[in-house]
């Protein structure tokens, strides 16, 4: 058992599932909503820059407003009403990855504190994919008001888990946010990928990378 690590935390989207299973479900609203979706995804990446001033969700409601050409008020009210609230259902058919309950589960057991760190609000998103209550933090990193690779949000949950940030692993699947993002502020990092671009991808100096979790599980409990 690693007794440098007291805790494991861990990103949602793309980490404890397939992106994909997520992406072929969204299509739909993607196709009826593209407008929206880009101008959100513009948003997000300037608010990545810069401190979000007034609140991150106000924030990104008066860029998305701007490029829009439309009200901010309605901008708030549609992304809450057809994005944070409006895919969370869709987590309900979602299978995660293999092994990944069984690890949380052996992790638990074998004394580690769980954490989660997401740049989308990840509650109900944890209970529809069966995965509610087995968390010492789950947090946004929206309500931090940086989003990651900021080292705002990871310095907060290293705090709200109370551990010190080198005492925690960190899993993402996102070289930009989440392996770079940890490391810079001393934490651990693993890098979920497939079994195929395992050897192509860059890694930003992950201490781990895998495949199948049954590999992370042995590498904290080993």
């Amino acid at each position: 058992m690693r007794c440098d690590i007291e805790g494991v935390a861990f990103d949602l989207d793309g980490t404890l599932y397939p992106n994909y299973r997520f992406y072929v479900r969204l299509l739909p609203f993607v196709l009826k909503e593209q407008r929206l979706l880009r101008a959100m995804g513009k948003a997000r990446d300037r608010l990545r820059k810069i401190l979000a001033e007034g609140g991150f969700y106000e924030c990104q409601a008066r860029i998305i407003a701007d490029i829009l050409k439309t009200d901010p008020a309605s901008v708030h009210e549609r992304l809450e009403r057809l994005v944070y609230r409006g895919w969370e259902p869709i987590f309900r058919e979602i299978k995660l990855y293999p092994h990944v309950k069984e690890t949380l589960c052996a992790l638990r057991e074998g004394g580690f504190k769980l954490g989660i760190l997401s740049d989308f609000p990840p509650e109900l998103k944890l209970k529809n994919l069966g995965l509610g209550g087995l968390w010492d933090t789950v947090l946004c990193s929206e309500d931090v008001g940086r989003l990651k690779p900021d080292a705002a949000p990871f310095l907060a949950l290293a705090e709200t888990m109370g551990i010190k940030p080198e005492r925690l692993l960190y899993v993402g699947n996102s070289v930009s946010y989440d392996i770079i993002g940890a490391k810079q502020v001393g934490m651990k990092a693993a890098l979920v990928t497939s079994p195929l671009r395992k050897r192509r991808r860059r890694n930003g100096n992950a201490d781990i990378i895998f495949s199948d979790y049954r590999q992370l599980r042995d590498y904290v409990l080993r």
